[in-house]
């Protein structure tokens, strides 16, 4: 007869509820039963001092140690046991193994691949910000601690004009931005927060609903339905567990009730299917990764407008069904079950050793290799963030381009890696060539063609564009390539010999991908664009419109992957490069944009334009030397002085030799003389800068790194630091 062990962190059994129902059945059910806690354990004697139910009372007594546990306690008081639960679990096989929090779970289900496009966008919340730039985003969102189990702690928020209505246990409070901020972050300090966009589910009445998916192994070990029952918030709310005012309904009438006859029939069998197949393939996941096995899933779907399946968490401790009766099918099935494990251990172990990593086959997995003169980091990181909503992803560092950087990372791409993104960078020609013939790529964007690098191409802008083409030729000629249909520059592309996919992106020229109405937004940059005949707007969290191009390319690659609107909203969210266009507020209301990394003549002007757009009060362009231009450096710096003064700039500082040309330029465009500033010596502008800056400033500085722009940000950052 199998003996069946019920391990639990509390000792008496009496204070546990459900102890009676699992001893009761387990005797009804031909096995014997005890309940134990981990300091009843002698591994010496291998016998337990547990409880068994006899005659409507637990009595004391010492057994052999059982045939399988049932793993039933609390996990985070059970810990305190973790090197006697190691212990037995190296003997006895264990029911119920844990797949992790809700963060835990979305990261098996993106690196699993299959369920990841049933994933709902969700980000760790860090500060209030990250908040706000998801609000930006979706408009209506979700916050819930990572750890929070029975609705507790479930904040819903919603966009009112320039207001955030919070609702909270039915309670709308409305907050301007600050006080949001002022709400959120001590409780961010207190606990983990996830942040999710919201899908709308709600009822003809107008409540929001969701389906508890309960699904459990039986006796042959095979995944089976113990019950789909929908769960219905109360007015004023979206939480709709039972524990928060929710209640339950039966499957077949609530469907009946909602949907048409038709619709109805086919929901409940796509909720039938997704469950079992959902629990199948966590299983595999977990043979693979863990060399377990799970037995019991409790998954919570909502149904969008189109009757789309998205996952709002997955509970590997789900609670019993609202209903005495189901309640009694979950603890018949988790014996059966633990009878099954504890007689089929070999057949388990040979089939946990048959789930192996598949290798990775480098010509299945998109390889993303980026070019382009300006914007190559910044739409790495966009793609990069993208893909991450639901894979594993290598991804080179932030400004990693040359060709030994391509060497290292294909020493550490390994089969763990789902995709592949790449910065191909270059300032002679063949060096792209070179990049190719370490990693080819398989989808390739190139950003535009402009100015950097010009001196080493005898001042020929074809010249950078027959470097650049080097990706074009070096690439998979079956892949597909990017291209920005606004650059004219992107025309000398040689393109003709391409065998593969050409995609397009822009703003103001027709284009595959083309946005419309962007508009600067209070931390970054708002536009539309269609997918697939439905308008989506978009949120990026950088200003300026060159980073919407930067986004363009990232939304096309993952459309053309088949990422979600919603996947690619979220990782539009994206980890910003350090040094782009960061921003800083100071004291008396000025505010400093640091974009110090890399400087060539359409990247000035792409930052004079954010200068000119986020201002309120008076605007500072400190701007230093812009590298190799050769031949074309007083030209290309007479024009950034004119566009300084065509866009009234308010005074400009420049640093470095020879920049002073930039200050002529603008003089010679009738900017006034006695508004520009030139230094060699940086000190010296340090000082000038404390003596002029005043209220309410906005200061640009930019400048090639090797002029180390960066030192002026540290000094106003640090002279004047908000207290």
């Amino acid at each position: 007869m199998t003996l069946i062990g019920m391990l639990h962190h509390r000792k008496d059994p009496g204070t546990v509820i459900k102890s009676y129902a699992y001893a009761i059945v387990a005797k009804a059910e031909g096995a014997d039963f005890v309940y134990f806690s981990p300091n009843c354990v002698n591994f010496i004697t291998k016998r337990i001092k547990g409880y068994v139910y006899e005659k409507g009372d637990w009595e004391e007594r010492t057994v052999p140690f059982p045939d399988v546990i049932y793993n039933a306690g609390s996990p985070e008081k059970l810990a305190k046991a973790k090197s006697v639960i190691q212990k037995l679990k190296e003997t006895i096989p264990f029911t119920t193994h844990s797949i992790g929090n809700k963060w835990n779970v979305a990261e098996r289900l993106k690196e699993g691949k299959e369920f990841a496009s049933y994933l709902i966008p969700t980000k760790t919340i860090k500060s209030s910000n990250d908040i706000l730039h998801f609000m930006n985003a979706f408009r209506d969102v979700i916050v819930k601690p990572i750890d929070g189990r029975k609705g507790q702690g479930i904040y819903f928020i919603q966009m009112d004009g320039s207001e955030y209505v919070v609702n909270k246990d039915s309670t709308d409070i409305q907050y301007s931005r600050a006080q949001l901020a002022s709400f959120f972050d001590p409780l961010l300090k207190l606990n983990t927060f996830i942040i999710q966009p919201y899908i709308c589910s709600k009822t003809k009445a107008g409540l929001a609903y969701d389906f508890r998916l309960h699904v459990q192994k039986d006796g042959d070990g095979k995944w089976g339905i113990t019950t789909i029952y929908p769960r219905v918030a109360p007015e004023g709310t979206i939480v709709t567990n039972i524990n928060n005012g929710g209640y339950t309904n039966y499957l077949d009438p609530f469907l009946k009730q909602e949907f048409s006859k038709e619709e109805a029939f086919n929901i409940k069998r796509k909720l039938e299917h997704f469950s079992l197949s959902l629990a199948r393939h966590l299983d595999d996941l977990q043979m693979r990764e863990y060399q377990e096995v799970i037995d019991e899933i409790g998954v919570d779907v909502g149904l969008d407008q189109d009757q789309k399946i998205w996952i709002y968490e997955v509970n590997w401790r789900p609670g019993c069904p609202p209903a005495f009766y189901l309640e009694m099918d979950v603890v018949k099935n988790t014996i059966h079950y633990a009878i099954y494990l504890a007689k089929n251990q070999d057949k388990i172990k040979k089939k946990i050793q048959e789930k192996k990593k598949k290798e990775l086959n480098i010509n299945k997995i998109p390889i993303v290799a980026i070019t382009g003169s300006a914007g190559k980091t910044t739409t790495k990181a966009f793609v990069s963030s993208i893909f991450k909503t639901r894979m594993n992803i290598f991804e080179s560092k932030d400004y990693w381009n040359t060709t030994e950087h391509t060497k290292k990372h294909a020493d550490e791409i390994d089969s763990t890696h789902e995709a592949i993104v790449l910065e191909y960078g270059m300032a002679y020609p063949g060096v792209i060539t070179e990049h190719c013939g370490i990693i080819q790529p398989n989808m390739s964007i190139v950003t535009n063609i402009g100015m950097a690098h010009i001196g080493n191409f005898d001042g020929d802008i074809r010249g950078i564009a027959h470097a650049k083409s080097e990706l074009i030729h070096g690439m998979k000629q079956d892949g597909v390539l990017f291209m920005n249909a606004d650059d004219e520059n992107s025309g000398y592309l040689e393109t003709e010999k391409f065998q593969g996919k050409i995609i397009t992106t822009g703003i103001r020229k027709t284009a595959d991908y083309r946005a419309y109405d962007v508009a600067y937004a209070e931390s970054g940059m708002t536009f539309k664009l269609v997918l697939h005949n439905d308008e989506h707007q978009f949120f990026i969290p950088i200003f300026g419109e060159h980073h919407v191009y930067n986004a363009l390319n990232a939304i096309a690659i993952a459309d053309y992957l088949g990422f979600s609107p919603l996947e690619i909203k979220s990782g539009l969210l994206f980890r910003k490069p350090p040094r782009r266009m960061t921003i800083y507020q100071l004291k008396e209301s000025m505010t400093m944009i640091d974009d110090t990394v890399h400087s060539h003549p359409q990247a000035v002007i792409a930052a004079i334009d954010v200068l000119k757009n986020i201002a309120k009060g008076r605007k500072i362009a400190i701007l230093g030397q812009m590298r190799e231009l050769g031949d074309l450096r007083d030209e290309q710096y007479k024009k950034v002085g004119e566009y300084l003064a065509e866009q009234s700039i308010d005074l400009i500082i420049t640093y470095g030799y020879r920049a002073d040309a930039i200050g002529a330029g603008a003089i010679g465009a009738s900017f006034p003389e006695e508004s520009v500033k030139h230094f060699l010596d940086k000190d010296k502008m340090h000082e000038y800068l404390q003596e002029i800056l005043q209220e309410k400033d906005t200061i640009l500085i930019k400048g090639a790194s090797k002029t180390n722009m960066f030192d002026t940000v540290a000094f106003l950052d640090t002279t004047y630091a908000l207290k």
